[in-house]
């Protein structure tokens, strides 16, 4: 279906709407003041979701230590940050993966969610065309066809990228698509171009697919989003998850050719892919608090979400900037 900027709008704030009756949302007006918990592992059921754009979930997953600590670890895929937030909101998991921008966008419209770790400050989305397309910069995309997934990192890099070029989501049509379903459309020829996503869009450029435009300052963080409930009721949960989390990092980065081969496993793509997405994009070396960069980064994100009509006003992004972090779990496993 394409959307046009009121659509657009429209169409995320429904979902949001919608996904309110499935839970309680008290609580949602300020950050989630940990209580006092003693609880044991043993016996406690996580529900985490995995993501192949969210590395540091796949080696959680693949190590088990949260198991061996004694959780009982019930195991979701994310197949994009707006899944990611909607089964949050519904309380399907207790922990999501999610683009910063994203977890702003859910926070903006009352999620009872927040940010507590940083995941990586990747370069995972990018403008992508077919071989072959007279496509070369942002301003040839004028009247075209894209691909993105509302509410993730690619859409607003995609907003981005056409304000730069002195262009809005008026003067282009946008089909709203997952990821996956996103390079399939640009493969069969539906879309001219499509915003994409790691590792989805390194398999494209293997495939003969071109990076027409690319911007690491478009790109905002990879996030770990813990629902209140769990941060309230659970902080030790929190805790091990975020410490896990963080023991996943330090191995990633001491070993980066196993970190590719559980990715390329997961995703089912070419090894020298994966390879290619942990050594060049994937940014894992980065401070896991969440603070003042990631705020810098998602400031202007949150102009443009109320600009497209996504979120209410600014008073509310500047209301979720002030609770969307968690930043004690990090510093904790940090420190």
């Amino acid at each position: 279906m394409s959307l046009s900027r009121r659509a657009l709008g429209f169409t995320a704030g429904v979902a949001l709407a919608a996904l309110a009756l499935t839970g309680c949302v008290a609580g949602e007006d300020s950050p989630a003041e940990p209580a006092a918990s003693g609880a044991s592992a043993e016996g406690t059921t996580l529900r985490l979701d995995w993501a192949t754009y969210n590395p540091l979930s796949l080696i959680v997953k693949d190590q088990g230590w949260l198991e061996e600590e004694g959780y009982t670890v019930e195991w979701v895929q994310s197949l994009g940050s707006s899944k990611a937030n909607e089964a949050l909101r519904a309380g399907a998991i207790d922990f999501g993966s999610t683009a910063g921008s994203a977890a702003l966008l859910a926070r903006a419209n009352g999620a009872p969610q927040q940010i507590v770790d940083v995941v990586a400050q990747p370069e995972w989305a990018a403008l992508v065309v077919p071989a072959g397309s007279d496509i070369s910069s942002v301003e040839d995309l004028k009247g075209k066809r894209i691909a993105a997934a509302l509410g993730t990192d690619p859409y607003f890099f995609l907003v981005q990228a056409l304000e730069e070029a002195g262009l809005s989501v008026d003067d282009v049509t946008v089909e709203n698509l997952l990821h996956a379903d996103g390079w399939a459309a640009l493969q069969s020829g539906s879309v001219d171009a499509w915003s994409g996503l790691d590792p989805i869009m390194a398999t494209a450029e293997a495939s003969g697919a071109t990076l027409a435009y690319r911007n690491l300052d478009f790109n905002s963080y990879s996030v770990l989003n813990a629902s209140e409930d769990i941060i309230t009721q659970n902080p030790d949960a929190v805790q091990d998850v975020v410490d896990a989390y963080e023991r996943a990092r330090a191995w990633a980065l001491e070993n980066p050719e196993d970190t590719a081969q559980i990715l390329a496993d997961a995703a089912s793509i070419d090894l020298a892919v994966a390879q290619k997405v942990i050594d060049e994009r994937e940014g894992l070396d980065t401070d896991p608090v969440p603070g003042d960069a990631l705020n810098k980064v998602l400031a202007p994100i949150g102009a443009i979400q109320v600009s497209l009509g996504d979120v209410a006003d600014q008073a509310a992004i500047d209301k979720a900037l002030e609770t969307l972090f968690a930043p004690q779990f990090a510093e904790n496993a940090a420190g």
